[in-house]
């Protein structure tokens, strides 16, 4: 089992919306990936982004210039 860590994670309402992240984030170069949704937290969608919280800047800068939806930004030990 893999140690729990601090994880930057985004939440979306839709699964396309997921997808459409992922797709955007890997073309962009971010090391994060698609895992399903934390116990801890609540979204309409099961799948989340997590990446290492040092890209959260990285994350914010795409959502914005792409004109992404998502739910919401979390920091939280996974």
């Amino acid at each position: 089992m893999r140690p729990k860590e601090l994880q930057c994670v985004v939440t979306f309402q839709t699964t396309t919306e997921a997808m459409a992240f992922e797709e955007t984030a890997r073309k962009e170069g971010l090391k994060g990936r698609i895992i399903p949704l934390p116990r801890a937290i609540a979204s309409g969608c099961g799948l989340v982004w997590r990446e290492d919280p040092l890209g959260r800047v990285s994350i914010e800068k795409l959502l914005k210039e792409h004109h992404l939806r998502y739910d919401s930004i979390y920091e939280l030990v996974i």
